[in-house]
This record gives C-alpha cells, sequence and structure tokens, in this order.
C-alpha cells in the first residue's frame, strides 16, 4: 500500500494540502496510507525547508505549496495507477471508467 506523507506543522496552506489529497485520493478510489508529519525534527529529515510538502513513499514529490486537485490527481495516478505497480489500485467493481482503474481501462484493475 502506498503512503503519502504531508509534511508540516499544521498551518493552513498545510490543511488545504490535505483536503486537496483526501479529494484526489477519494475521487480516484485509492487505498492508500495518509500521515501528517508535523513535528520539524521529521520534516527536517526530508530536506524540506517550506511546507507545506507531499511526499510519496518516502519520495519528496512537491514542497513549499498547496498543490491544485487536478495536479494531485495527476500525481497520484502517475505514482499508483500503472501496469507495473498496483499497490494502491482497488478493484474496479463498475465499468463507467471512474476512479483511478476504470480510467486507465486495465481490465479489473490497474
Amino acid at each position: 500500500m502506498k503512503t503519502i506523507k504531508i509534511l508540516g506543522t499544521g498551518c493552513p496552506n498545510c490543511q488545504r494540502t490535505e483536503a486537496v489529497i483526501r479529494t484526489a485520493v477519494n475521487r480516484l478510489n485509492l487505498s492508500v496510507t495518509i500521515e501528517k508529519v508535523e513535528e520539524i525534527e521529521a520534516i527536517m529529515k526530508y530536506d524540506v525547508l517550506s511546507t507545506p510538502a507531499v511526499v510519496i513513499d518516502e519520495q519528496v514529490c512537491i514542497k513549499g505549496r498547496v498543490p491544485s486537485l487536478d495536479e494531485m490527481s495527476q500525481l497520484l495516478m502517475a505514482q499508483c495507477c500503472n501496469e507495473t505497480d498496483t499497490s494502491c489500485c482497488e478493484p474496479a467493481e463498475t465499468t463507467d471508467n471512474s476512479g483511478c482503474c476504470g480510467s486507465h481501462n486495465h481490465g479489473s484493475c490497474c
């Protein structure tokens, strides 16, 4: 299962980032773990000087800004929904091309 970490001290931009991520995850029907990292020492381990930052599976993907919903959705699809990595995709239960798996036409899942 993929892990998404939101690095930040809980400021309004960090809260907006969390909301964007949760919305994107829900829209794409992904099975991921979302964690908030608020301790300065833990954030510094990622070599991030400005927050909010987004880390997917220990790789810093965004730092110092709030991502747009479209950007986050595209990033999650690229990270989570490809033919070689299906760790965050739910089995497709419908054929309406909704969610991650349906949008990529990979049959039962990504």
